[in-house]
């Protein structure tokens, strides 16, 4: 579970607790929570993780978040001393209790008595087929080190997918060309936005979760590499763009950062640097797509946010590049939400949204049945209703799409977290719409999703051929539970890219 996640849990729970006790603490307790919570979260379920994961991870930090250093944890062990002293700095974990003890204990006693001892389990009603509008070529590069890839993305302007490794080397591909090195950088690169005369490049700094800004976004012009926006915490997406028809790109910067964070904006000002702006104080943000959402005939800032306060977010812009945020879905802080993309499911004009859940990289590491894929239509005022859900574990990328051209929308899911010891070939699944007003869905699978781990995948015509195919990536480096022997068909396979190559061109 994020950092965000537990704190929203701790006030809910607290309101839960307290309720019981005299009217007037509760009317007392109830204005409180409303004020400083209820209208900042939503509301997480006891009964979403199951009590030994309350016992064990997440009640000693929801404890040291409230000055309480139970059972001996410390949310500063292992940490350097900078990093000791910027986490302490963010006041998150104060000095001092801010509960009393019995209180403390009480409350304790409260969530493992309405933790469930284990989750319910997804139920796949019907099997996949196997897709055969798509051809799978499995692509291995050459080399004494296999790559794990934290970035991939297709750009159409070049017709080439471009590459990141966990070693700070940026890469290009396509068929035609084969793999091409375009350089090396101190940390992950996370974005890379070429230009007709200039490229912007962005820099994670620190992978794993830290306090400390170490993110840079660089300027590539010619042979000269400038740094142009630096420190960033943690930046995971940047959104080059001319968001006021100036002339000018501006730089939206989704800084995730860990216990603090925020989605930033830089200009250039007329001495040529950029200067930074804060437009949501909060951390992870995971990407920002821009379209004009109301029809004014400026581009708005479309954002999703995990750590807690999980949602997406529109930010309207108004004058001189000022905008005004409105959260317009919300979920549940444990979901884990990880990508959305927005297209017209409907037909209708305006842009509906399609979100998935399945980031499990946290403190609670557990199939959950509400992970999967969740369809949002727009009303054309931008209020948005879910009306379909499809579950599956560990779901962290989709592809939404009219990949046969039939006039509906389909669907590409990808599981970083899947269930290798049950179904470990549905790590990759297409949803063929059959019935868009009913949502139904022909689901189909590939038989080479087994011979990789996969972490990333997007989409674009890769091939030349005219029609949308799909590239997912690989990521050697082992952070999720598999049985040995899919481990070991990994490396025999040492697969890097999975291209699916859409068939419906001949």
């Amino acid at each position: 579970m994020d950092t965000g996640s537990i704190y929203a849990l701790y006030l809910t729970l607290c309101l839960l607790l307290l309720s019981s006790c005299g009217t007037g603490r509760e009317e007392r307790q109830v204005q409180l929570y409303e004020t400083h919570c209820a209208n900042c979260h939503i509301a997480p379920q006891i009964d979403h993780l199951p009590r030994k994961i309350w016992e064990e991870a997440i009640l000693p930090d929801m404890g040291a978040r409230m000055g309480i250093r139970d059972k001996g944890y410390d949310p500063l062990a292992g940490l350097s001393y900078e990093e000791m002293e910027a986490v302490i700095r963010t006041g998150i974990y104060p000095l001092t209790p801010t509960i009393a003890q019995e209180d403390w204990a009480l409350l304790k006693e409260y969530i493992l008595e309405q933790a469930p001892d284990s989750l319910p389990q997804i139920r796949i009603s019907v099997e996949a087929g196997e897709l055969e509008k798509f051809k799978s070529v499995l692509q291995s590069f050459s080399g004494p080190i296999k790559r794990s890839y934290a970035y991939l993305e297709f750009k159409p302007s070049l017709g080439k997918m471009i590459m990141g490794d966990m070693r700070g080397e940026l890469m290009s591909y396509s068929p035609a060309e084969g793999l091409k090195e375009l350089g090396y950088f101190t940390s992950l690169v996370v974005a890379y936005e070429p230009g007709e005369e200039h490229a912007f490049i962005t820099t994670i700094g620190n992978i794993h979760p830290s306090a400390l800004s170490r993110g840079t976004v660089y300027e590539i012009r010619g042979t000269d590499t400038l740094q142009v926006v630096h420190p960033l915490h943690r930046p995971v997406h940047t959104l080059a763009e001319d968001l006021n028809g100036d002339g000018q790109e501006e730089l939206v910067i989704s800084e995730f950062g860990d216990l603090t964070g925020e989605l930033s904006l830089s200009v250039k000002n007329a001495s040529g640097k950029y200067e930074k702006r804060t437009l949501l104080n909060q951390p992870g943000t995971i990407r920002v797509v821009s379209r004009d959402m109301d029809n004014d005939g400026l581009l708005d800032l479309v954002a999703l946010t995990s750590q807690g306060d999980e949602s997406i977010t529109i930010l309207f812009q108004k004058k001189n590049l000022s905008f005004e945020a409105h959260k317009v879905i919300r979920f549940n802080p444990v979901y884990g939400s990880s990508w959305f993309e927005l297209m017209d499911y409907e037909g209708d004009g305006d842009l509906d949204i399609v979100t998935v859940h399945g980031d499990n990289a946290d403190k609670s590491y557990v199939a959950k049945p509400y992970h999967g894929m969740r369809l949002h239509l727009n009303d054309g005022l931008n209020n948005f209703t879910k009306v379909f859900f499809y579950p599956m574990y560990g779901a962290t990328r989709v592809l939404a799409s009219d990949f046969d051209q039939d006039g509906d929308m389909d669907f590409g899911l990808l599981s970083t977290f899947p269930d290798y010891e049950n179904a470990p070939d549905r790590t990759f699944l297409f949803l063929d719409n059959t019935d868009p007003a009913a949502y139904q869905f022909e689901t189909f699978k590939v038989a080479d999703s087994d011979k990789a781990k996969w972490f990333l995948m997007d989409k674009g015509d890769i091939d030349g051929d005219g029609d949308l195919d799909i590239i997912v990536s690989s990521f050697t480096l082992p952070f999720v539970p598999a049985p040995q022997d899919l481990q070991n068909r990994w490396k025999e396979f040492g697969i890097d890219l999975m291209i699916l190559e859409n068939q419906l061109t001949p």
